[in-house]
């Protein structure tokens, strides 16, 4: 018998088959470093930002993991990379969206 279609292509991962071969986790912590380079600057941040970070940390809820966080975020995450024109984090962003999302 021979190998499922699942199990034929490894070499594109493909979230609906599996997670396997994703980094979603560390896709996930490299954005979220590229969002605090950002937002870690006063000139850059503002209540929504600060409650994002504050979340972040657990606030009044248990603390989210940075994957879900993103998820949850990801229009306001995008408008912050595009308005300052952060390439390689829209790049880096709509990886995560389309494969761990």
């Amino acid at each position: 018998m021979g190998k499922c279609a699942c199990q034929q292509n490894k070499a594109t991962p493909d979230r609906y088959i599996s997670f396997d071969g994703i980094d979603c986790e560390g896709n996930a912590r490299l954005l979220m470093e590229m969002i605090l380079a950002h937002v870690n600057d006063p000139a850059k941040s503002n209540k929504f930002w600060d409650y994002f970070l504050k979340k972040r940390e657990g606030g009044s809820d248990p603390k989210p993991d940075d994957l879900f966080l993103i998820h949850s975020n990801l229009n306001q995450i995008r408008e912050l990379f595009e308005q300052y024109n952060d390439e390689q984090a829209l790049k880096l962003l709509d990886k995560i969206e389309i494969e761990c999302c």
